[in-house]
C-alpha cells in the first residue's frame, strides 16, 4: 500500500485555562454552502465518522473538544466554526473560541483587533488582544427558569436554574459537595445523575431542548475571584476551563438577579484554578455576556488515517 493512500487531516492543538480545542485546518469534509446550521447538520448526518477520527481514541481524547473551520456565510465574518466533540456537536464553545482566534492569530490570517465568528447558533464578537488573550462576546444568553428542582435517586433534592449561553446548563449552588480536583470522579457521578434526572423529569430548555451541561458552584480559592465551578460537559467529562457557554449563563442569571450590573466584572474560577473574566452589556432587552480568557498553542500536527487501520474512524461506544 501507497502512502499516498493514507488521509490527512492538518489540526493546531490548544488549551484555554486547561481545557484542549483542537482546530482542524484542512482535510476536512465537503458540507456544501448551506448556514452554519445546515452545515453542522450534514456533519452529523453524513461525516460523523470523521467526528470520530478527529476526536476520539487513540489519536485524540474524551475532554477534547474540536472545531472545523469552514467558510462564512456573512461576509463581515473572519472565519465560521463548527463545534464537537466525543459524543457530537455543540452550538457555542468559550473556550474553543478563545482558542480558535489564538490559533488564527497563530496563522498569521488576525493581528490585534475586533473580529466576528460565525457559529452555527450565531454569530459572537471577539476582540484579540495580542499574545493569549482573547474577549468574546457571546450570542445572547438567558435565564429560562429559576429555582427548579430536581429529584435524583439516593442524593436528594437539587435546585438550581435553567439557562441559556450558547449551550442548556442546569447551574446549581445547593449541591452539598465539595469543589475540589480530587474529588472529581465523584462530583462527575453526581452532576451525570443530575443530567439523567433532568431528562427522566421532563426538565428541559426551551421547546424541549435537553439539558446537556451541569454546573455545580462554589466559593472560590483564588481571594480574587467571586466563584469555583464543576462543569460536566455532555460526553461525561468535566470542563478543565471555567466553561463560556456556562459562564454566560451564569451571568445571564446573575444579572437577572440584579446581583450583577452591565460593566461589573465577575471573575470565574475552574475546578483546576484556571479564571476567566465575565460581565455583561444590554443590547434593548437581550443580555449579551463577555468573557476573556488566555489560549496557548499546544501543537501543530498532521493525523493519518489508514486505511488498513481497524480504528482509524476512532474507537466509538
Amino acid at each position: 500500500m501507497s502512502r499516498s493512500d493514507f488521509r490527512r487531516i492538518q489540526v493546531i492543538d490548544s488549551h484555554t485555562g486547561g481545557e484542549p480545542t483542537r482546530v482542524v485546518m484542512a482535510g476536512g469534509p465537503d458540507l456544501g454552502q448551506g448556514s452554519l446550521a445546515e452545515r453542522r447538520a450534514v456533519f452529523r448526518e453524513r461525516f460523523d465518522t470523521f467526528r470520530s477520527a478527529v476526536i476520539n481514541e487513540p489519536r485524540g481524547s474524551d475532554v477534547l473538544v474540536g472545531a472545523l473551520l469552514c467558510e462564512p456565510v456573512d461576509p463581515s465574518c473572519v472565519a465560521g466554526v463548527i463545534y464537537f466533540n466525543n459524543v457530537g456537536y455543540l452550538g457555542m464553545c468559550g473556550h474553543g473560541t478563545i482558542g480558535v482566534v489564538v490559533t488564527l492569530a497563530h496563522l498569521g490570517r488576525i493581528g490585534p483587533g475586533q473580529y466576528r465568528l460565525e457559529t452555527p447558533v450565531g454569530v459572537a464578537t471577539v476582540q484579540y488582544a495580542g499574545g493569549n488573550e482573547v474577549t468574546i462576546e457571546n450570542v445572547p444568553s438567558y435565564c429560562h427558569r429559576t429555582s427548579v428542582k430536581v429529584d435524583v435517586a439516593g442524593l436528594g433534592a437539587f435546585v438550581g436554574d435553567v439557562a441559556w449561553g450558547g449551550n442548556w446548563f442546569f447551574l446549581c449552588g445547593d449541591h452539598r459537595e465539595t469543589l475540589d480536583l480530587a474529588n472529581v470522579e465523584r462530583l462527575t457521578d453526581v452532576t451525570w445523575q443530575i443530567r439523567q434526572a433532568l431528562k427522566q423529569q421532563g426538565i428541559t430548555g426551551t421547546n424541549g431542548q435537553e439539558i446537556d451541561h451541569i454546573e455545580l458552584f462554589g466559593p472560590p480559592r483564588d481571594p480574587s475571584a467571586h466563584s469555583r465551578n464543576f462543569v460536566l460537559c455532555p460526553g461525561k467529562v468535566y470542563d478543565r476551563s471555567p466553561c463560556g457557554t456556562g459562564t454566560s449563563a451564569k451571568l445571564a442569571c446573575l444579572y437577572r438577579e440584579g446581583v450583577l450590573a452591565p460593566g461589573q466584572v465577575w471573575r470565574q474560577e475552574s475546578i483546576i484554578g484556571s479564571i476567566f473574566e465575565g460581565s455583561v452589556r444590554l443590547d434593548g432587552e437581550k443580555i449579551i455576556p463577555r468573557i476573556t480568557g488566555s489560549a496557548y498553542i499546544c501543537a501543530e500536527s498532521t493525523l493519518i488515517l489508514d486505511p488498513n487501520d481497524p480504528f482509524a474512524l476512532g474507537i466509538r461506544a
